[in-house]
């Protein structure tokens, strides 16, 4: 039996143990610290986004991943999407492991079923479905490199099967609407070429690369079908993961990422004993970004505030909201937004509703706050037209909520907290920190007296809920 459940958490057990990489704990930890202490740390502008890794035998391309993986080390990484072509299925659409935990010698990593859930939900096109997972090699080999590298993160194991141009771009677009503002790696699994002579693979390889790193699928695909059409001897394949590597690659230049760095590159001949006969192509390649996955580029900031003013001053005007049709996908995320009205700096409105509560796209999450928060606030009288002229908008997009077990974790200016216990709950957005100079204490306490009417000191009571996000805050 491949997977089972335990105590009602389903787990995927190791299938390349033994065969991939090391089954025994100790030699595989050792054997993977050995390939990170083999590589480098490249500097790199802005944070890491993505990488592109192989997934043969580490015998083989370990060296080559475990530069891939070397770049991760002190990373603040929450969640890891795995993405590969299956190697033993075949099936039309896309396959997610959607819960429970997949297991290597080294331990267990949970799934994040509820970003897993939000990829499904896009598209029929995208399936809960283990079965393609349960032998499948090439996700779970990248596992033991995530596991000596980072702390309390979670994975969502994705594998394309017979998948034509319109899966890749249902994918790509799945993932960039809901990992916005969040801190997410996203790992491609592919090798290169397949058995051509040595001197071929390199030539083949050097080419597929290139194209890689312009951040181009188009240029990816047209490569790809040039080197095809040369049928160089012994070769089956050029890039065994095709589509996987061509969602990354969409999925980064949504993100605006530029910088694109060759990390390492090696084939099976370059293995002690490898048969230069017939080889196998290994590729290690970093995307990096300045911004996460998803946070709004200064153009589409801009357009969310001209949403929420337009709004505020149509409904204040002429009774009713303008129509608006967005189509970037940035946009189109669906995200948990405040929007903020002040009249010559103070606080004139503010509601809002968090990613975990909105399923609307975000353009129409901040169109709705925008009404609320003018018209709807219960400590404000509707705005009035006579206002619109002296007030200033502020749209703070957020991040899932978080559960946390201890306060001590609220880190002041970079977390939002909501405060929950029984029917009452009081929410402060991250900025309220820096607009007040409160230290912790004070500003729990001013969030559990003022905001929820509860108890000062209640946020140390055990049966008060804290839930921490983090906020994209666009100002004008």
């Amino acid at each position: 039996m491949d997977y089972q459940d335990n105590q009602n958490k389903r787990v995927r057990e190791p299938a390349a143990a033994g065969a991939f990489y090391p089954s025994e704990r100790k030699k595989l930890a050792e054997q993977v610290d050995g390939f990170l202490a083999g590589a480098e740390k490249l500097k790199a502008e802005g944070r890491l986004l993505g990488l592109l890794v192989p997934h043969a035998g580490y015998l083989y391309s370990g060296q080559v991943a475990g530069w891939g993986f070397r770049q991760i080390e002190e990373n603040d990484i929450e969640t890891v999407i795995l993405i590969g072509n299956s190697h033993h299925a075949y099936f039309p659409g896309v396959a997610v492991y959607e819960s429970g935990c997949f297991k290597t010698p080294l331990g267990e990593v949970e799934i994040d079923a509820g970003l897993a859930e939000k990829i499904i939900n896009e598209s029929n096109l995208i399936k809960a479905d283990v079965s393609p997972h349960v032998r499948e090699h090439s996700l779970e080999v990248e596992l033991p490199f995530l596991q000596r590298t980072l702390k309390d993160f979670k994975i969502v194991p994705i594998l394309m099967g017979n998948s034509d141009l319109g899966d890749i771009e249902v994918l790509a677009r799945a993932i960039s609407k809901n990992i916005a503002g969040q801190n997410i790696l996203m790992v491609a699994s592919s090798d290169l070429s397949h058995y051509p002579v040595y001197e071929k693979a390199n030539q083949a390889d050097k080419k597929i690369l290139e194209a890689i790193l312009t951040g181009r699928a188009e240029k990816l695909e047209k490569t790809v079908k040039q080197l095809t059409a040369e049928k160089i001897p012994g070769s089956q394949t050029l890039l065994c993961a095709q589509q996987s590597v061509e969602v990354l690659m969409r999925v980064m230049a949504e993100a605006g990422v530029q910088d694109i760095k060759l990390l390492k590159y090696a084939n099976s001949g370059d293995a002690p004993g490898g048969d230069k006969s017939r080889v196998v192509g290994y590729g290690a390649v970093a995307f990096c970004g300045k911004k996460l996955i998803g946070e709004l580029d200064l153009i589409q900031q801009e357009r969310l505030i001209d949403i929420a003013r337009q709004t505020v001053e149509a409904m204040a005007t002429i009774g009713r909201a303008p129509v608006f049709k967005e189509n970037p996908a940035a946009l189109n995320q669906k995200l948990g937004a405040f929007v903020t009205l002040k009249k010559h700096g103070q606080l004139r409105g503010c509601l809002g509703i968090f990613t975990n509560e909105s399923n609307l796209p975000l353009w129409q999450t901040v169109l709705k706050m925008a009404q609320a928060a003018a018209f709807h606030d219960p400590r404000f009288l509707p705005v009035e037209k006579e206002e619109l002229k002296d007030l200033d908008y502020e749209v703070s997009v957020l991040s899932p909520l978080e559960k946390i077990n201890d306060w001590r974790q609220i880190e002041l200016g970079k977390h939002g907290v909501e405060i929950k216990k029984g029917n009452s709950s009081g929410v402060f957005l991250p900025q309220v920190a820096a607009e007040t100079g409160w230290d912790l204490e004070t500003f729990m306490g001013q969030l559990c007296s003022e905001k929820a009417g509860l108890p000062w000191d209640c946020w140390k009571d055990k049966e008060t809920d804290i839930y921490t996000f983090t906020a994209q805050i666009i100002t004008e």
